[in-house]
């Protein structure tokens, strides 16, 4: 552009010029137009925030970074984005291509560079226990709505109690980090006046982005709670808290088609009052976890031993 303006300016014609140059007119006449505008770039259509199985149900990016850290803590599969993009097409049914994989590891830092960096909190694989009384295990896990009137999803991070199976504590949101299940945690704490006691409960999770976020980790020292990871691919491990959210599914999530952020919020959190107050569960002689809490203290039910 510049070489074709000095000889236009030495008197030469702007057709011979442009032809000498290898320019089209058209072009040409575009750039002095928009000479000295700044150029603005409009970062291309939105990110939808999901992708799609083929049923055609919207999946969460979040949901999809829980299971590609899922592939990478599994210690003999250590695939980069392009078998992680198999992987997730394979066993999820996702419609989703390996620039959208690169895209979603690139902002958890999982690419294979930052990958082999060594973490500061090593990984502590949950163990078999027996339960004989409420907060000695708590279990965590993160559920995804949809609202359907915004087209996107939220948040469900709930903290079940393994023997009682109360809903200790829980955050809902359209994010889900690792302060957000610092602040469950502590708020959790207190409200069982745990901190007052020398042995806490044990904490049990997946191998989710929120869960070995640095964040989580130094709130679980400074709380002087023990922060126990699942293996890849064993949900079985977090059995109680999956059961949890299957039954949240089931009787309120399918229940409802949400308009709104606040509609879907008010919802789910009237069904986890019902839940710990009124719901009754086979397992703890048919009564809901607060009827059960009490009983036991009042001592008009049986102990029992929770196996996990």
């Amino acid at each position: 552009m510049e070489i074709a303006d000095k000889w236009i300016q030495l008197g030469y014609t702007i057709k011979t010029v442009l032809k000498i140059v290898g320019l089209l007119e058209a072009t040409y006449y575009a750039r002095r137009k928009n000479q000295g505008k700044p150029k603005v770039y409009n970062g291309g259509r939105p990110i939808p925030g999901y992708s799609l199985k083929k049923d055609g149900k919207p999946v969460a990016d979040e949901q999809i970074k829980e299971w590609i850290h899922e592939y990478l803590a599994d210690e003999e599969a250590a695939y980069g984005y392009r078998k992680i993009t198999v992987c997730l097409r394979r066993d999820f049914d996702l419609q989703i291509n390996k620039k959208k994989v690169y895209r979603l590891m690139k902002e958890d830092n999982l690419l294979h560079p930052q990958r082999e960096k060594q973490r500061k909190y090593p990984r502590k694989l949950a163990n078999n226990r027996e339960i004989t009384a409420s907060n000695q295990l708590w279990e965590m896990d993160v559920k995804y709505g949809y609202i359907a009137g915004e087209q996107r999803f939220f948040f469900l991070l709930s903290l079940i109690d393994v023997y009682d199976r109360a809903i200790v504590d829980y955050h809902i949101g359209l994010s889900c980090e690792g302060k957000h299940v610092a602040q469950i945690l502590q708020r959790a704490l207190w409200r069982r006046q745990q901190f007052e006691k020398q042995e806490r409960p044990v904490i049990r999770t997946d191998n989710g982005p929120q869960f070995i976020s640095h964040t989580f980790e130094s709130s679980c020292e400074v709380f002087q709670v023990e922060h126990e990871r699942i293996p890849p691919k064993t949900p079985n491990k977090n059995a109680y808290i999956e059961a949890f959210h299957s039954i949240l599914e089931k009787e309120c999530l399918t229940r409802h088609e949400f308009e709104s952020y606040q509609q879907a919020y008010e919802t789910v959190t009237n069904y986890l009052l019902f839940y710990n107050e009124r719901r009754i569960h086979g397992s703890l002689y048919d009564l809901s976890p607060v009827e059960f809490t009490q009983a036991v203290e009042k001592q008009r039910v049986k102990p029992f031993v929770v196996k996990v």
